[in-house]
């Protein structure tokens, strides 16, 4: 445990920078990758497994994976719920015990999901239970995203909030490679027969094991200073309050914007990373293990190129970066689906990692852009709000739209137009939002409170 000095020091200080700090990097880290892990691994069994072994058997293949995309869904939208409950919860009891609450509910039903019998087996239940499962999944990172990355912006300075917010955004990645490179050696180690009978379900038991670490680290972390003296400051004023409520009464613009930033970001990486999947191996007729390898590549490069531009968000500015992001994000399926039509390894590779490039130019620096938009009361439901919706008409929709016009059409314009749609929206969002860069929580806290005195004078 930190000494009591050492908590209560300002963001500002050297001493949180260089200990503290990185205790809370890789408390939040050691969570997202085992939420994504958990997430992830779905997805990719959605697209691989699930339409083979827990959904009744379909006209076609495209008909399998699209009801398997939609129980994936159900996750989503799951999300904004936890997000409201576990917003509520981080902003009224903290971000601590929030978090150690949501890594055990997601790893609890990542593992009874590896437990569950096949449609074969008991019919309809194995359908049911799975939604079950998955609502559970959502509901918990629907919580998770918003502490981690606050728990990390209060305590880092300002003139590197991005630069350090760009640790836990890095960790998704780490928890995706993580799943790839489980299913990637599953599928070539074992026989199609063996890895639909039981091989797929070991990736999903491992969860356990990164859960218990995650929730370990979780236990020897405190909150930020500046969240204590928010909440001693809830105590006394009868008129400070919190949730999602408050948010949404108080500060619906950045709700808002914080939706529309989302919103291209989130529909481009579930393109990528998720009916990529199905493009190649599905409409190319690709290996399964070639295509997760490719994948597990690009996972690696998408975690560098984060804390790279999690440093320029900090030097040159968050409007111009995540304006970039979203218009060459517009462009990627235009061209980078002709390079997946190659059947080229290199070409194909080249076509992934430059997608997630140019998401990472709008991902590294969401969380220190959200949490400028919030006071502290309400920053943690109104990031997780802002995040969480989206994700119900964005990247929940995505696959399912992609994959229903590639079976409907056999050709992946629709897809490429929708991404463009996607980031017109989000470089608007961007334009009308104010710069942020190197803002001050603590001034955002005071101008809170100025206003709320001038309510009630």
């Amino acid at each position: 445990m930190a000494t009591s000095q050492t908590q209560d020091a300002p963001a500002s200080d050297p001493t949180p920078e260089g200990s503290l700090l990185r205790r809370i990097v890789a408390a939040s880290m050691a969570g997202t990758v085992v939420e994504w892990y958990d997430f992830f691994l779905y997805s990719t069994a959605s697209a691989l497994v699930f339409a083979k072994v827990l959904l009744p058997e379909m006209g076609n293949v495209y008909d399998g994976i699209i009801a398997a995309f939609v129980t994936y869904a159900v996750g989503f939208a799951a999300r904004p719920l936890g997000g409201i409950v576990f917003g509520h919860l981080g902003d009224k009891l903290g971000r601590k015990h929030t978090l150690q609450l949501t890594i055990l509910l997601i790893g609890a039903a990542t593992v009874l999901m590896g437990c569950l019998p096949t449609y074969g087996q008991i019919g309809m239940a194995a359908p049911i239970l799975l939604v079950v499962l998955r609502f559970v999944q959502g509901l918990a990172l629907g919580g998770e995203w918003g502490g981690a990355v606050l728990l990390v912006g209060e305590h880092a300075p300002d003139d590197r909030r991005a630069t350090w917010t760009a640790w836990p955004q890095a960790a998704v990645p780490v928890g995706n490679l993580l799943a790839t490179l489980v299913l990637t050696v599953m599928s070539a180690t074992l026989t199609d027969e063996a890895f639909l009978a039981w091989g797929w379900r070991v990736a999903f038991w491992l969860s356990a094991l990164v859960v218990l670490v995650g929730y370990w680290i979780r236990t020897t972390i405190s909150e930020a200073p500046i969240f204590e003296a928010a909440r001693a400051e809830q105590s006394q004023e009868k008129n400070a309050g919190y949730g999602v409520g408050e948010v949404l009464r108080k500060y619906p613009r950045g709700v808002i914007t914080g939706m529309g930033l989302r919103f291209a970001e989130n529909i481009m990486y579930y393109l990528v990373v998720a009916f990529s999947i199905v493009y190649l191996k599905e409409g190319l007729g690709m290996d399964t293990t070639e295509v997760l390898s490719l994948i597990a590549v690009a996972h690696v490069s998408h975690f560098f190129v984060i804390l790279a531009v999690g440093r320029a968000v900090d030097g040159v500015g968050r409007k111009p970066v995540y304006l970039a992001g979203a218009l060459l994000g517009g462009t990627w399926g235009f061209w980078a689906f002709p390079l997946l039509d190659t059947r080229n390894t290199a070409l194909i590779l080249t076509a992934i990692i430059v997608g997630l490039v140019f998401h990472a130019m709008m991902y590294a620096g969401q969380p220190a852009i959200m949490a400028e938009m919030f006071p502290t009361r309400t920053r943690y439901s109104g990031v997780s709000i802002s995040y969480q919706v989206t994700s119900i008409f964005a990247g929940s929709l995505a696959p399912i739209f992609a994959t229903t016009w590639l079976r409907n059409t056999g050709h992946w314009w629709p897809t490429a137009v929708y991404l463009l749609v996607a980031g017109l929206i989000t470089a608007v969002a961007v334009l009308s939002m104010r710069e942020t860069k190197g803002a001050s929580l603590h001034e955002l806290d005071a101008a809170d409170a100025a206003e709320r005195k001038e309510v009630t004078a």
